[in-house]
């Protein structure tokens, strides 16, 4: 996976998965995303799926109006939810799921904790995510 950043949109994986989110008009990409993240239990949550529900995650912030940093790496969720933040409802059962995702990508079961884990970054990524589960739970 190409890394270049500890934030969630710092990766192959997020950039991808941003620039199929453009080409939805509702929550289902983020929904079914989360959803992978959550199944399966019991087994290893691979580094891809971790990846991007970390991005799906932070749609859900940034349409709550508690978006992380704007950057050239966000620029796709960023006008994608632009686009669509006037419309958008409270889901509560998505903010849940996004809390139970995020539980699981930090646990010992998360193929990208485990890669992080193994490299000097870890405690700033861990950060970024806990500000990133923080930002969605508040």
């Amino acid at each position: 996976m190409g890394t270049w950043a500890v934030d969630a949109f710092g990766n192959d994986y997020a950039q991808d998965w941003a620039e199929d989110l453009a080409q939805t008009s509702n929550l289902e990409a983020v929904e079914n995303t989360l959803d992978v993240a959550l199944g399966h239990p019991g087994e290893v949550l691979e580094a891809p799926f971790a990846a991007e529900a970390l991005v799906a995650v932070e749609v859900l912030a940034r349409l709550q109006g508690k978006g992380g940093e704007r950057s050239d790496d966000s620029a796709a969720v960023d006008e994608w939810v632009d686009a669509r933040k006037a419309k958008a409802r409270a889901r509560t059962d998505l903010a849940d799921k996004a809390g139970r995702a995020i539980e699981r990508i930090l646990s010992d079961q998360s193929e990208l904790r485990e890669l992080w884990a193994d490299s000097e970054h870890y405690a700033e990524w861990r950060a970024s995510v806990e500000a990133l589960r923080a930002r969605i739970s508040a």
